[in-house]
């Protein structure tokens, strides 16, 4: 992606032959620029009209469609959801014709610290986990982690905290459906985890997914201990609580002893996702996650995009980067899907962008996606995955997930996730345990803000002190810094249990 600030530098002008330029600061109506004149205010972060574009015609930003003008536009006009609409035109897909091999960086091997587990994998984290099988255990859960709050764990500085993963559902499914296998298999993939060092199964008993079925055929790690307790054999909440106590204290220990230790980068696996978006995030923020995915990438590690209604518009630019049409068109099949999903609950995949999207500048999909493919980088996609299925390929790879961020980024954790950036416009709060959540500011303004819940400002790019590399650059060498133990800022006030969200499917009978 190329930039050039233009009209006297308060408007951003991504490709030459755009309609439309991004306002990097309010513009009142009748303000003189370089060369066109305002005719209506636009709030920072909205589109500007460049050159004018009849009714009916394409609007193009990005070098790309990002809608049909549903009036006249001339020069100088605010370009919003009053003047434009969606455009449901077909794309022209190929498969694999905008491939490229990033060539390998030079230098000596870069390495992160963080804890080798038995079977070959790396955490970032050493968590103790509670994973529920069932709502009904939930209370007990959290009951039991609470009894590791503040300063319990003193004794053992090497060990993260014990997180309760309670959810809403696991009864009441079919147990063949759609959703009790996408239920079982996000918990699976938190109880595989690497963060995840000492595991504790916690289920009612009655439930259609019992406890024990989280643990069949799962080949976990020797060096995790693992727990499994069901109250209504256990005896009952209070019994359940003492005996999960009594499980995680003995577990401790050995957990504590495990020390960092330096490992290629190529062992980290880093979920890409957004949220609260805006008109800057495809311009700043989410280009240099790009730019810093394909620093891991190109070492050989892994990176995962998501949220497959936020690239409906943009699969194209995806599909060209596919390293087969078998790959290319598992992305289309979950499109596909995607298209009866929404129709049958009476929307569009233009229903997404949320209202804050839009006050932030954001018009249709179609604008939206293409901003958020952008946190992909250029590397060849190498594979597509269903929602929270294990990620066991290196590269650049997708997963389907919604748009909503705690249900997309539980997924990516559930795939194996160890480090998640998370870019945002408007701003975010997310914390993911087990997994550390790098957020990143797309604009100055947010992060000023909101300084004390953002990690790292791409607004800079905006404001002209910093480039699209150098961000990525900086946010490559935090991505590592985080992997090696430094605390997010979400981690510092201990965000990310109520954020485990699996996304839930189908009837509950």
């Amino acid at each position: 992606m190329t930039t050039t600030l233009s009209l006297a530098d308060c408007v951003l002008v991504l490709r030459p032959d755009d309609d439309v330029g991004v306002a990097t600061r309010d513009l009142q109506s009748g303000t003189q620029l370089d060369t066109l004149v305002v005719t209506q205010s636009v709030p920072r972060g909205h589109k500007l009209a460049v050159r004018a574009v009849p009714a009916g015609s394409p609007v193009h930003k990005y070098g790309q469609s990002i809608g049909r003008a549903t009036r006249d536009i001339a020069v100088g006009d605010h370009v919003h959801s009053h003047n434009l609409g969606m455009d449901d035109d077909e794309r022209a897909y190929e498969f694999g014709t905008a491939r490229v091999t990033l060539p390998t960086p030079p230098g000596p091997v870069r390495t992160f610290d963080g804890y080798a587990r038995s079977d070959g994998r790396w955490g970032t984290r050493n968590y103790v986990g509670i994973v529920t099988s069932v709502n009904c255990s939930a209370s007990t859960a959290r009951l039991i982690a609470d009894q590791f709050r503040g300063r319990v764990l003193d004794a053992y500085p090497h060990v993260d905290g014990v997180v309760a993963l309670t959810h809403d559902t696991g009864c009441g499914l079919v147990p063949t459906s759609e959703g009790a296998q996408i239920t079982r298999r996000t918990l699976r993939g938190y109880a595989d985890h690497p963060n995840i060092a000492g595991l504790l199964v916690l289920g009612l008993g009655c439930e259609m997914i019992p406890a024990e079925s989280l643990l069949d055929g799962l080949d976990l790690p020797t060096d995790k201990p693992v727990t499994t307790l069901v109250i209504q054999e256990t005896g009952g909440i209070r019994r359940t609580v003492r005996a999960g106590v009594e499980a995680i204290e003995q577990m401790l220990p050995a957990i504590d002893a495990q020390r960092r230790t330096p490992a290629p980068v190529s062992e980290l696996m880093l979920g890409l996702n957004c949220g609260g978006s805006d008109g800057y995030s495809g311009i700043t923020a989410n280009p240099a996650l790009g730019h810093a995915s394909d620093q891991l990438v190109a070492r050989g590690g892994t990176s995962i995009l998501a949220e497959t209604p936020e690239v409906f518009g943009a699969e194209h630019l995806l599909l060209r980067r596919a390293v087969s049409r078998d790959v290319g068109q598992k992305l289309l099949d979950r499109l596909d899907w995607w298209k009866g999903y929404t129709a049958a609950g009476g929307g569009t995949m233009d229903n997404n962008p949320s209202p804050g999207n839009k006050a932030g500048g954001l018009t249709t999909i179609l604008e939206k996606s293409l901003g958020a493919v952008a946190k992909g980088g250029t590397a060849e996609l190498v594979e597509v995955y269903e929602y929270a299925e294990p990620v066991t390929a290196r590269g650049f790879t997708f997963m389907d997930t919604p748009g909503y961020d705690p249900v997309s980024v539980t997924g990516l954790v559930a795939g194996g996730a160890t480090v998640v950036v998370f870019t945002t416009g408007r701003g975010s709060v997310l914390g993911c345990k087990p997994t550390p959540s790098i957020k990143v500011a797309t604009n100055t303004a947010t992060y000023l803000r909101m300084t004390e819940d953002m990690d790292l400002n791409a607004g800079r790019i905006v404001d002209g002190t910093a480039t699209v590399a150098s961000v990525g650059d900086e946010l490559f060498e935090l991505i590592i810094a985080v992997a090696s133990g430094r605390q997010t800022v979400s981690e510092e006030l201990d965000l990310g249990s109520d954020e485990f969200v699996p996304w839930q499917l189908g009837a509950v009978t």
